[in-house]
């Protein structure tokens, strides 16, 4: 456990990472000094920091460590080589990563709830947080987004529980196991298994062994709740020493859900004989939402009390959010990045806008996309949207030319499914070609994990100001 008498500064590399931030803004509500550098600073992130008053440095160097930090956090995107990272080794500066500063501060003492797996996870643990907040069981949270419905993506509650999104992602330079297991997770949920994540995982074997890794954590007095749709899930599962409640909508699932509408005010399902709305639209959200109540129902929250809280909810920035409505042209910035996140969230604007047509514009940025493994599945999943643009992979010279993934034959593969589609470089030559095309009815979806150029507020003024 850390020393916390002694930690009066923190000092935060990388704080624009959406988890490092929110986790330092909320070191900054308990009373302590927190600074913090990052190399690109962009919203939300940006506004949040300096809504927190956190001060944070633009570029690393040196000179961002004067005055000396008690302690140093490093965030997972840094290396060797680094000028600030360096200097805190040189000069013996008490660094950890973010999962073990949360693990030294604050789980050894608390009820820790771990929600996992390739998707859903911001979803669903800010769905947790939210429902255990609102019935007053006072929980502390740490979610790697920005929830519309909770104060802050991280917050140090009074109450006994803990709800961590956990990331499969590696720790920190010094260390590449995966985060959540850092964690000391009493019940975990296991949203989904599949392959991504290509620049430290070989093949689909090596993140069932880290997920596994995670279960074999769990006590056997915990809980893990698991997909019942998902083999991989299952998998994964079959030896942990812990209960089992498998949550799913087939005939195979302890804990069923069924879904009974789905239109413009999003989704109305059953569970465990109640039923359920949710503003939320999409199937994905219904699971993530199930997977929610029935983690609070095994902690003594009622299923009438779940029932009527979840109507209250929300969800969080950049996932199927409505950025701007205007002369019948609707705006949505959305995160995904993996074919199967694309396939779910384009189905849900199908259900929520029925009719409409619907433009995805589509940045491939992540590690996993910029690489060629899911060359068929990208354009099949985006050939669901009326309209596709796609542009040239993010930091296209670090990948091996015959690893990377071509954007073009995406576009021309949707093309030749009876789709328009086109392939350009980057988001300025996007927004002037997809301007004039638009007519009111349409729904444009931006698809990006990063800031894709500022491409959704440019457009949201520009509807505005039509």
């Amino acid at each position: 456990m850390l020393d916390r008498a002694h930690l009066k500064h923190l000092h935060f590399l990388g704080i624009a990472g959406t988890g490092m931030g929110t986790v330092a803004a909320m070191f900054k509500t308990m009373g302590l000094k927190v600074t913090g550098s990052d190399q690109a600073v962009y919203p939300p992130m940006s506004d949040f920091l300096r809504d927190q008053g956190v001060v944070f440095h633009e570029g690393y160097a040196e000179t961002n460590l004067s005055p000396k930090p008690d302690l140093a956090i490093v965030g997972n995107a840094l290396s060797r080589g680094n000028p600030e990272l360096e200097a805190v080794l040189s000069h013996r500066i008490p660094f950890v990563s973010l999962p073990e500063l949360l693990r030294g501060w604050f789980l050894y003492k608390t009820r820790n709830l771990v929600v996992s797996g390739t998707h859903g996870k911001t979803t669903t643990s800010t769905m947790l947080a939210f429902l255990l907040e609102k019935a007053e069981l006072h929980p502390s949270w740490f979610i790697g987004g920005v929830p519309l419905d909770l104060p802050a993506g991280c917050h140090h509650g009074t109450g006994p529980f803990w709800v961590l999104e956990g990331d499969e992602y590696d720790t920190s330079f010094a260390d590449k196991r995966s985060k959540f297991l850092q964690y000391l997770p009493e019940l975990v949920i296991l949203n989904n298994v599949e392959f991504d994540h290509a620049d430290i995982y070989t093949d689909l074997a090596a993140i069932q062994k880290s997920f596994r890794q995670l279960l074999q954590q769990v006590p056997q007095s915990g809980l893990a709740l698991i997909n019942a749709d998902d083999p991989n899930a299952l998998a994964v599962a079959k030896d942990a020493p812990c209960e089992i409640l498998e949550v799913g909508s087939g005939p195979q699932a302890a804990a069923r859900y069924h879904i009974l509408k789905e239109d413009a005010s999003g989704s109305r399902f059953t569970l465990h004989g109640h039923e359920f709305h949710l503003q939320l639209p999409g199937r994905h959200n219904v699971h993530n939402a199930s997977m929610a109540i029935c983690a609070a129902h095994t902690l003594g929250v009622s299923l009438d009390k779940l029932a009527s809280i979840l109507t209250q909810f929300r969800g969080v920035r950049r996932r199927l959010e409505v950025r701007a409505e205007a002369k019948g042209i609707t705006i949505v910035d959305d995160f995904g990045h993996h074919p199967s996140a694309l396939r779910e969230s384009i189905a849900a604007l199908r259900a929520k806008y029925p009719g409409r047509r619907l433009w995805a514009l589509f940045e491939p940025r992540s590690n996993t996309t910029r690489r060629g493994i899911f060359q068929n599945e990208l354009a099949q999943s985006l050939s669901a949207a009326d309209g596709v643009y796609i542009a040239e992979i993010a930091r296209k010279d670090q990948i091996d030319p015959q690893m990377r993934l071509d954007p073009k034959k995406i576009a021309d593969d949707i093309r030749k499914a009876g789709r328009e589609s086109f392939y350009l470089p980057g988001p300025e030559e996007i927004f002037k070609d997809l301007l004039p095309r638009l007519k009111s009815g349409d729904v444009v979806a931006v698809f990006t994990n990063g800031s894709f150029g500022g491409l959704v507020g440019k457009l949201s003024e520009a509807v505005k100001n039509r």
